[in-house]
């Protein structure tokens, strides 16, 4: 494939500069330790409290947190007398648990803090971290990571991701998987890898006790993944992996991209080394691979796919995905950002003045790029393509297929962190979701998929207290959750006017908050 060249190209010339360059793309960077306060006691009254397992509603509750967590809801006043509680009343308001968006990259920057703001400022309290590094790993351990109150938390992160350079034998793949186990990461993302590898990932992680989620290989069954014991499948596969599914001719065009994808063998390298360098290698890649490469956007398979799509066997191979307890992380913003690329939209969406102009300026480029790569009737092909995604997440719906909500922030082109996550909303409405259901995928469904059902995406006494005040109803409409006006992370509240300057300050800085 033309990508994998491109980057032991790109690798080759990294190690050509010697120990030098070497020390340069090791090195660790080298934060402080963190030492988060704790909150005091906060008291919402007259709120309409949502629960998001089956949108019943609660008016006129209050709701009593100490210490970050939930001590007490019920009716009127929880704690009479005690002057050391932090009073608001949020008559009016509807209160649900915080939004997590369970794929995102906030901690891929040299400086997150301003995509962590614009996060919590649009609601979201917490984030699954889709790539990782030994020095991340080391820093949550040593909690020397960059982290605020004003963002989310991180719920969870990968090792390094798996690639040819750390992944290209099975045995390779293996001590990969073992080395992030010892190192604390939560889970395996899967990148660029063959089949073989893969399988070798996802068995290797059930005996040592770390699942593999991430991107199933191009040539590679999405179905087969699920059943080998993928956790999590992001992008609907990608490579069209669930749009083949769907398709009465998808076993054949398996076999063709399968003859037709390889993966050279390459010497093991230290893990520390790798993930530097096939990061700097892929990124020109993160803002649109199918700019970046006409192999990740070829129209052919997707058309033979949308051609031949045969609703029933989508939803017996939606079934069959969902019986080997496999999640699915849709983020149609993402798909819809890289195959509609130039849709004006993006290029004229009013959030942007969060951006840095660098940055801007490369995602403008990209977008050109992806213009001069493909014609107007290849470009016709992918909207067609995204389309049927729309509708082969609503068959996800209607199978009560597991599905997460996730943008893909940081980094994506056209994608600002925070906003994007409620574009993902819209997208996910537009497939025919009801409100509710998108509410779930963000709060319990998120719970759910992490084993935390205890202490998030619920509002009972023991819960965090990561909590959002919206301004409507939101089982009603999806529009609702976008009236973000107030946001509780861990016990400590962001009213309106805080979540506004915290937007404010990271216009200034341009992705910085200062």
């Amino acid at each position: 494939m033309g990508w994998v060249r491109k980057t032991l190209i790109a690798t080759g010339l990294v190690l050509g500069v010697g120990y030098v360059g070497l020390s340069y793309v090791t090195r660790d960077p080298d934060f402080p330790v963190v030492r988060l306060p704790v909150a005091g006691k906060l008291l919402l009254t007259g709120v309409t409290i949502v629960d998001p397992h089956d949108g019943t509603l609660t008016p006129g509750s209050s709701i009593l947190t100490d210490a970050g967590r939930i001590v007490a809801v019920g009716k009127g006043e929880l704690a009479p007398g005690d002057t050391s509680i932090q009073r608001i009343a949020a008559d009016g308001k509807f209160l649900i648990p915080g939004f997590n968006d369970m794929h995102a990259h906030p901690l891929n920057a040299e400086d997150p803090s301003g995509d962590l703001a614009l996060m919590l400022a649009n609601g979201i309290t917490g984030f699954r971290q889709m790539s990782a590094s030994d020095a991340l790993l080391r820093n949550r351990r040593e909690s020397r990571l960059p982290m605020t109150l004003d963002g989310p938390a991180l719920l969870t992160t990968p090792g390094p991701l798996l690639t040819p350079l750390n992944a290209s034998k099975e045995a390779q793949a293996r001590e990969t998987v073992r080395a992030a186990k010892r190192d604390g990461a939560d889970f395996i993302k899967a990148a660029f890898v063959s089949g073989p590898a893969l399988f070798a990932a996802i068995d290797e992680g059930k005996k040592v006790g770390i699942p593999v989620a991430g991107h199933v290989p191009a040539g590679v069954g999405i179905v087969a993944a699920a059943e080998r014991g993928m956790f999590a499948i992001e992008h609907l596969g990608p490579a069209h992996g669930l749009l083949i599914a769907c398709s009465s001719d998808g076993d054949r065009i398996l076999v063709e991209l399968h003859a037709r994808t390889t993966f050279p063998d390459i010497p093991a390298f230290n893990s520390r080394i790798v993930n530097k360098l096939a990061g700097w290698a892929l990124e020109s890649r993160v803002i649109n691979p199918a700019a970046a490469d006409r192999e990740a956007g070829e129209v052919g398979p997707m058309k033979r796919a949308f051609a031949t799509f045969d609703e029933a066997r989508c939803r017996a191979a939606i079934d069959r995905i969902s019986a080997a307890g496999t999640w699915q992380v849709p983020t149609l913003i993402r798909l819809k950002t890289i195959y509609m690329s130039d849709d004006p939209g993006f290029a004229s969406d009013p959030n942007l003045r969060y951006v840095a102009p660098a940055k801007l300026a490369a995602w403008r480029e990209v977008a050109a790029r992806f213009v001069e790569a493909y014609p107007p009737a290849d470009r016709a092909a992918m909207r067609e393509g995204y389309a049927f995604n729309l509708r082969i997440v609503k068959l996800l719906d209607e199978q009560k297929a597991k599905m997460l909500a996730g943008s893909d922030a940081s980094g994506s082109g056209w994608e600002v962190p925070g906003f994007a996550l409620h574009q993902e909303f819209d997208e996910l409405a537009r497939a025919g979701l009801s409100a509710l259901r998108i509410l779930q995928m963000t709060t319990s469904d998120a719970a759910a998929f992490l084993g935390r059902s205890a202490t998030m995406g619920l509002i009972a006494p023991g819960a965090n207290a990561d909590l959002v005040l919206l301004d409507a109803d939101p089982t009603k409409d999806v529009r609702a959750l976008h009236t973000v006006s107030g946001v509780v992370r861990a016990g400590f509240y962001h009213d309106a006017t805080k979540l506004a300057s915290l937007k404010a300050r990271v216009e200034a800085g341009k992705g910085v908050l200062k």
